[in-house]
C-alpha cells in the first residue's frame, strides 16, 4: 500500500463521512498523522478510492499511549464505576441512533452486505448495555488470614490497552473487545485494519459526544507490519499492558513473540478457523443445505467461524451434493452496496481475492470435483462466484487450510466416531456445528468436538453473555461472558493490625 498525501472522499460517502474523520483520532480530536501521510482505502467492488487516510505510525502510536496514560492518571482513573456505566450507556444510546449510516458505511468499506452489516452493528447496542451493566458489579474477596491480619483481594484495570482489528467485521470485532475494556477501567488505543478502518474512525467521535474524558478511547489508521507499522508499534509497545487482536493465525504469532520481547504484555487471540458441519442421515436436507450455506457464504466466506467443511453422512451425500449446488448457484453477485438484489458481494482486497482463487485452482488440481461456481466474476471490482466442491478428501489443501472466501467443500463420512476424530484433524477449533433429530448424536458431537462454539441446527449465532473464542491455533482468551477475567487484574492486600 502506498503512502501519500492526499484528502480525497468518494462522493459514496456522502452523509457517512467528512474529510475531518479520516484523520487519526487522539485525546478526542480528529487529526493528520505526524508524517502527514495518508493511504487509500478501496472500494473493493469497484476498485475506485473512497477516501484517503491518515497513515499513523509510530509516533502516532506513541501519541495516543501517552493520551491513553494521562487519561488513567486523570479523570478517568478517578471515576466511580458507577459513572463509567453511565457512560457506557450513553454511548449505546448513541450508537443506536447511527446503525443505519454505520451499517452502509461499513458494507461499502468490505464490499458485504449493507443488510448482514446494519443487522450486526444493531446487535451491538446490546453489547454495549450488557457490559455497562459490568462495571459496577465488579468486587473483591476477603480472605481468612492469621490472627491479626486483614486480607483482601481487589480487582483494577490493566491500564493501556491496545486492540488491532480485522476487515470482516469491523465494528463486531471492536465492540467486542471495547465494551468490556472500558467497563473494567482501562483505556484503549485501537488499530483498525488498513482495508476498513472508515467505521472505526467514525464512531471514535461518539465517545466525546457521550462524555468520556480525553484520551480514553484512541484510533490509529495505518499499516500493521515493518518497524514504522501502527500495528507493530502497539503489539511491541512497551507501556500498553495488554493486545487484543483478532485475525490470521499467522499475524496472531508474530503478536505474541512482539508481546514477548517487549513486557510480556497479556494477549488475546481470536483466530483462524477451519470450521465443520456435521450432517446426519436423519436431517432434512433442504434445512441442512440452508444452515451448510450460511456457514460458508455469509459475509461473502470471510468469517473466522465460516463452516467450510461440510460433512455429510454418505446416505444422502448425493442428495445433499445436488440441493447444496443448486442454493449456490442461486446466490445473487454483485455489488451489495447498489444493488439490492445481491446476496455475496466482493472479497475485500486483491490480495484475498487472488488468494480465493488460487485455493480453488488448488481444489481442481487435487481432484475435488467442482459443482459450483469455481472462477471470478465480471472485469471490475473483486468478485469470486459461489463454489462448491464434492468429493472432496481430508489431505486437500481446500479441506485443510483457511480459505476465507465463498468456497464449500462437502466430504462423505459414515459414523459418528470417525467424523468426530476428522472434525478434531485440524490445526484449528474456532467452531462447529452439527445438523441432526437425534439428540444423542447431539450431544456426542457436542461434547466431542474440540471447538469453542458448538451450535446445533444452526450456525452464526454468537450471544454476549456466552463466551465466545477458539480452542488450539484459533487462539485463546474469550469474548463475552463475564468481563472480569479478561480485562482487570487482581491485586492481595495483607494489613497486619496486631501482633501474633
Amino acid at each position: 500500500m502506498e503512502a501519500k498525501k492526499g484528502s480525497r472522499l468518494s462522493a459514496k460517502l456522502d452523509g457517512l463521512l467528512n474529510k475531518e474523520q479520516t484523520g487519526v483520532w487522539i485525546d478526542n480530536e480528529y487529526g493528520p498523522a505526524a508524517s502527514g501521510r495518508t493511504f487509500e482505502v478501496i472500494d473493493p467492488a469497484t476498485e475506485e478510492v473512497l477516501a484517503d487516510v491518515a497513515l499513523g505510525a509510530k509516533a502516532d502510536i506513541d501519541r495516543a499511549v501517552a493520551a491513553a496514560e494521562a487519561a488513567l492518571q486523570g479523570e478517568w482513573g478517578h471515576m466511580t464505576s458507577s459513572a463509567r456505566r453511565d457512560l457506557l450507556l450513553k454511548v449505546a444510546s448513541l450508537w443506536e441512533t447511527q446503525v443505519p449510516a454505520l451499517g452502509r458505511l461499513e458494507a461499502l468499506n468490505n464490499g458485504t452486505l449493507p443488510a448482514f452489516q446494519t443487522a450486526v452493528i444493531g446487535g451491538l447496542v446490546n453489547d454495549w448495555r450488557y457490559h455497562a451493566g459490568w462495571a459496577d458489579k465488579v468486587d473483591g474477596r476477603v480472605i481468612d488470614a492469621a490472627p491479626g491480619t486483614h486480607s483482601y483481594v481487589r480487582r483494577e484495570p490493566l491500564g493501556v490497552c491496545g486492540m488491532i482489528l480485522p476487515w470482516n467485521v469491523p465494528l463486531w470485532t471492536m465492540v467486542v473487545k471495547l465494551a468490556p475494556c472500558l467497563a473494567m477501567g482501562n483505556t484503549v488505543v485501537i488499530k483498525p485494519a488498513e482495508q476498513t478502518p472508515l467505521t472505526a474512525l467514525r464512531v471514535a467521535q461518539l465517545f466525546k459526544e457521550a462524555g468520556f474524558p480525553k484520551g480514553v478511547v484512541n484510533v490509529v489508521p495505518g499499516l500493521g507490519g515493518g518497524p514504522d507499522g501502527a500495528g507493530a508499534t502497539l503489539a511491541s509497545h512497551m507501556r500498553v499492558r495488554k493486545i487484543a487482536f483478532t485475525g490470521s493465525t499467522e499475524v496472531g504469532r508474530i503478536i505474541m513473540k512482539a508481546a514477548a520481547d517487549s513486557n510480556l504484555k497479556r494477549v488475546q487471540l481470536e483466530l483462524g478457523g477451519k470450521s465443520p458441519v456435521v450432517v446426519f442421515e436423519d436431517a432434512n436436507i433442504e434445512k441442512a443445505v440452508q444452515i451448510a450455506s450460511m456457514a460458508v457464504f455469509w459475509n461473502n466466506g470471510q468469517l473466522c467461524t465460516a463452516g467450510s467443511r461440510t460433512f455429510v453422512h454418505e446416505k444422502i451425500y448425493d442428495k445433499f451434493v445436488e440441493a447444496a449446488t443448486e442454493a449456490a448457484k442461486q446466490l445473487q453477485v454483485g455489488d451489495p452496496s447498489s444493488d439490492g438484489t445481491s446476496q455475496i458481494g466482493p472479497l475485500v482486497d486483491k490480495a484475498q481475492y487472488e488468494k480465493v482463487l488460487e485455493f480453488i485452482e488448488s481444489g481442481k488440481t487435487e481432484g475435488a470435483v467442482l459443482k459450483a461456481g469455481g472462477s471470478s466474476l465480471g472485469k471490475k471490482g473483486y468478485f469470486v462466484k459461489p463454489t462448491v466442491f464434492a468429493n472432496v478428501n481430508d489431505q486437500m489443501r481446500i479441506a485443510r487450510e483457511e480459505i476465507f472466501g465463498p468456497v464449500q467443500s462437502i466430504i462423505r463420512f459414515s459414523d459418528p466416531k470417525e467424523v468426530i476424530a476428522r472434525c478434531n484433524n485440524t490445526e484449528y477449533g474456532l467452531a462447529a456445528a452439527v445438523v441432526t433429530e437425534d439428540i444423542a448424536k447431539v450431544f456426542q458431537i457436542a461434547n466431542s468436538v474440540q471447538a469453542g462454539t458448538i451450535w446445533v441446527n444452526t450456525y452464526h449465532e454468537v450471544y454476549v453473555n456466552a463466551e465466545f473464542g477458539g480452542f488450539k491455533q484459533s487462539g485463546f482468551g474469550r469474548e463475552g461472558g463475564s468481563p472480569v477475567d479478561e480485562w482487570t487484574i487482581s491485586k492481595s492486600v495483607i494489613v497486619r493490625y496486631a501482633a501474633l
